[in-house]
């Protein structure tokens, strides 16, 4: 079915946007996925599936053309392709650059796609044995990681984003009684927040806001020269390529890391087996950046599919996408959708292809549009956040409830506090609100000593507590130089 004509086409037409929203500065994949989240709403399953897989991994790419060229990373796991793509850009070699790219983003696509086509069996007999309080300290355990989402210097800003987003999705009537909680009495909050309005905001109004306070001018270069890499030159960078999958692969594993870390990772590894200096103009430096980012897309949909968890925040809103198609990921998900896995793999390889034709087409194309001016990008994007955030529920108060959002997500951004650990607060607070609940009401009769005799529980509990002491310890003990 993935393959069906329908697919194909809407697909590719996910790429071309993927492709070009990536390439404008500042939209990440993360927004774009946001922005389209309700325009996918009223799609069937199966097309808005393989759309938002689209638009995932071309977007992924799309940030490396504004980071080669004009020294703008489009995407924030951009930037090490940035520092090795632009000297590059700069001696004429900027089009040998992104077709370097390009070809990297295929290879890390092929990597993590092997993973979870091969991992999954596993992975899923293991989940089997998480139940109910195994499933409420995994939820735990993936807001302790929120201390190093996007805020290693202060790991105490993530763990606060992240247990506010917790709270935020505890608005409403409760899951197993009935109970309202902190609906202050007003009508519209009985039945929750909607994490899309959330999303809306926090991803999409708040980067306009930054936008609009931090203008950066850039100049837009008229030829790219040549594209296609020749394939000798691939191969001899083979090494790199199978090092950058593998940083890649198990990044994206866990929970809540994301691409941006597993490029800097993979930038920072190869330089040092190497023994190059990549900021001065190096294609290795573009392959271990891109590998990296992109086999993390297919590493962070393992646990996101098999546990639950999203491994970063375009996976999130793809969880958070599905969820809103009725799909509860999970450990029995194979059982209760038999067939969805296999066609997420279908859908995976045919991004992947259609990424890779379509890029070489668009990049001449998608460096004319950072010519629009201001005055017509930004009014449209916030025209499509504001149909996105009312066509879930069609309440004038989701409109109000993102604009709310996003004035959030601006002070957040200015003060240091990082979003994307709020994310997944939001998307991970009721599941771990509901297993919690139900743990207490099963285990209400039995001792302390009886639930920590079940092994992974406890196993979970020490691993929750050795994440808040090695953050904060490694916070500590950072060396001067890294500072």
């Amino acid at each position: 079915m993935a393959f069906s004509p329908l697919i194909v086409l809407i697909s590719a037409f996910g790429a071309v946007l993927g492709i070009v929203w990536g390439a404008m500065p500042g939209l990440s994949p993360a927004m774009a996925l946001a922005l389209l989240l309700g325009l996918t709403y009223s799609l069937g399953t199966p097309y808005a599936i393989a759309f938002l897989l689209s638009v995932l991994i071309s977007a992924t790419f799309g940030g490396a053309i504004s980071a080669i060229l004009i020294n703008i990373p489009g995407t924030p796991d951009s930037v090490p392709t940035q520092w090795s793509g632009h000297p590059l850009a700069k001696r004429g070699q900027g089009g040998l650059a992104l077709g370097t790219a390009i070809t990297s983003c295929m290879l890390g696509n092929w990597a993590g796609i092997l993973l979870l086509i091969c991992t999954v069996p596993i992975i899923l007999f293991i989940a089997l044995k998480f139940h109910s309080w195994e499933m409420a300290l995994l939820f735990i355990w993936a807001v302790a990681l929120c201390g190093t989402l996007g805020s290693e210097e202060s790991p105490l800003k993530g763990w606060i984003s992240g247990w506010f987003g917790l709270l935020i999705a505890l608005v409403g009537m409760e899951g197993i009684f009935g109970y309202e909680r902190f609906t202050f009495g007003i009508p519209q909050l009985q039945q929750g927040i909607s994490f899309l309005p959330v999303l809306m905001g926090l991803f999409g109004l708040t980067e306009i806001f930054v936008t609009l306070s931090e203008p950066s001018p850039y100049v837009i270069p008229e030829k790219v020269g040549r594209v296609l890499p020749p394939l000798k030159l691939i191969i001899k960078y083979w090494k790199s390529i199978l090092r950058s999958s593998l940083v890649g692969l198990y990044i994206g594993v866990l929970p809540a890391a994301g691409p941006t870390m597993a490029a800097y990772i993979s930038y920072s590894l190869g330089e040092r087996f190497t023994k190059k200096k990549f900021s001065e103009g190096d294609l290795e430096g573009v392959i271990c950046s891109e590998v990296a980012g992109n086999a993390e897309i297919g590493g962070a949909l393992l646990p996101t599919m098999i546990l639950g968890i999203p491994g970063s925040g375009g996976t999130a809103i793809f969880l958070a996408s599905i969820t809103l198609h009725g799909i509860i990921t999970g450990p029995m998900i194979d059982f209760e959708h038999p067939g969805l896995l296999h066609f997420i793999y279908g859908c995976l390889i045919l991004a992947n292809f259609t990424m890779y034709l379509l890029a070489f087409a668009l990049i001449k194309p998608s460096v004319k549009l950072f010519s629009l001016p201001r005055e017509l990008l930004l009014p449209a994007i916030t025209v499509i956040l504001v149909i996105s955030s009312y066509v879930e529920r069609f309440e004038i108060f989701d409109i109000y409830l993102m604009f709310g959002f996003g004035l959030l997500g601006f002070i957040m951004r200015k003060t240091g506090f990082p979003i994307a650990p709020m994310t997944v607060g939001v998307i991970l607070g009721d599941m771990l609100d509901v297993n919690l609940r139900r743990a207490m009401v099963v285990f209400e009769k039995e001792t302390i000593w009886q639930i920590l005799s079940r092994p992974i529980g406890t196993i979970l509990i020490m691993i929750v507590i050795l994440t808040f002491i090695s953050t904060i310890y490694r916070k500590k003990e950072k060396p001067k130089e890294a500072r």
